[in-house]
């Protein structure tokens, strides 16, 4: 569903897990860029803590984090019209080992406070006025800013099942559900996540997911990739980090070594579980490595199938997997493990159960591939745009805060 209603002319602080100098894609990102055509908006990287300044006080993002702190260097960065970005000039203590909840909450309102403090300043710099704050994801270093802050409409964002992660967990599992139902009203870019945190906020809404697919729709004319020029069809092929915590090596094994014929190609970075499997003695299984991400259309638009087999668990059950999208964009037959998140693609993709069912998918989709599935591919991928997904959470804001003036 689509809403041609937009919020315009207000101000927006986001708060989130991933910096603005951050090297890979970012929802946050995405959302704040789609918002700041109409809006002011203020992207706030994470505050600096004390253990990433000494393990890394050599990198480069760190040192300008360090030079906004001690007061070297302006943190309030204009990056375009409308959008600034906040290196928060503040140290905040390094807390996640400690064992006591109480002791890990009373730190954390502290942390939370220095943090509050940093973008108050930056708040009150560029007049900001009755703003809307948008949390992605980040349910520590920004539980109290409701409190401390007080926005006029607040906003928890899911993007992940991040108490399925170790560190997130330890005290996740207690200020995740308190801060999900505080907040005025919870989004999340999968149906599986918006019933998450509708069991604790009843305005939670699934607002879709937005992808930046322009790149990926125009591959009549890409070439080969030449490092692919000496494998043969039919290519069998996945893009994206070669993870274990996510892709099962099994699946995999599976299809290389029942169907010698096909070519296996893998393009991404790998894990140290991946670089130690039998895969690396297959003879058609090829490791391509990382790419730029502008060449990874020239490589899906070499596959003749594309997969993403998952290991189905909490970390990938409800994740929305944007590769799927980029995947649909080119046209290619995409075979997925079938998980939650991989519902809205049922009709556009083959969803297989085990490895034996990825075998049978992958045997249909290479038969029966048409210029009419194709195109209906395409259609369905276009769809998925930041524009379509931020209008959906500017239609949850503006509810929200028509209710609450009744």
């Amino acid at each position: 569903m689509q809403y041609n209603e937009r919020i315009q002319g207000r101000d927006i602080v986001v708060v989130g897990q991933q910096p603005w100098d951050v090297a890979i894609g970012s929802n946050c990102k995405n959302i704040a860029i789609e918002w700041s055509k109409y809006n002011r908006v203020i992207y706030v990287n994470a505050p600096l803590d004390r253990k990433t300044l000494y393990q890394s006080k050599s990198d480069s993002k760190i040192q300008t984090r360090w030079e906004v702190i001690n007061g070297s260097k302006d943190g309030l960065v204009q990056i375009q019209d409308n959008l600034w970005n906040l290196y928060p000039n503040v140290l905040i203590e390094s807390i996640n080992w400690i064992p006591l909840q109480g002791v890990f909450e009373f730190l954390n309102k502290r942390n939370n406070k220095l943090f509050a403090q940093s973008i108050q300043a930056a708040v009150q710099k560029l007049g900001f006025n009755d703003f809307i704050l948008f949390n992605d994801n980040d349910m520590f270093r920004s539980f109290n800013l409701k409190e401390m802050l007080h926005p006029l409409t607040s906003i928890y964002y899911s993007r992940d099942f991040m108490l399925a992660v170790d560190y997130w967990k330890k005290h996740g599992e207690k200020l995740e559900p308190e801060l999900i139902a505080k907040s005025d009203i919870c989004v999340a870019n999968s149906t599986y996540l918006a019933d998450y945190c509708k069991q604790y906020n009843p305005l939670s809404f699934y607002v879709g997911q937005g992808c930046e697919l322009d790149l990926f729709m125009q591959t009549e004319d890409l070439p080969k990739p030449a490092d692919m020029l000496a494998i043969s069809s039919p290519i069998v092929g996945y893009v994206g980090a070669l993870q274990s915590i996510r892709l099962d090596i099994e699946v995999l094994m599976h299809i290389a070594i029942s169907k010698p014929e096909w070519n296996l190609v893998l393009v991404g970075p790998e894990d140290e579980v991946f670089k130690a499997s039998r895969l690396h003695q297959c003879k058609n299984v090829f490791f391509i490595g990382q790419k730029d991400p502008s060449a990874l259309p020239q490589y899906i638009n070499a596959f003749d199938v594309c997969i993403n087999p998952q290991i189905v668990n909490q970390v990938t059950n409800g994740n929305y997997p944007r590769k799927i999208d980029e995947y649909l964009a080119i046209g290619k037959p995409v075979v997925a493990t079938k998980t939650a998140a991989m519902r809205l693609f049922m009709e556009h993709c083959y969803l297989a159960e085990d490895k034996y069912s990825f075998i049978d998918s992958i045997t249909e989709a290479l038969a029966t591939n048409s210029i009419d599935l194709v195109n209906q591919r395409k259609e369905f991928a276009a769809g998925h745009t930041w524009e379509n997904s931020v209008a959906l959470i500017d239609h949850a804001i503006l509810n929200k805060e028509r209710l609450s003036k009744n």
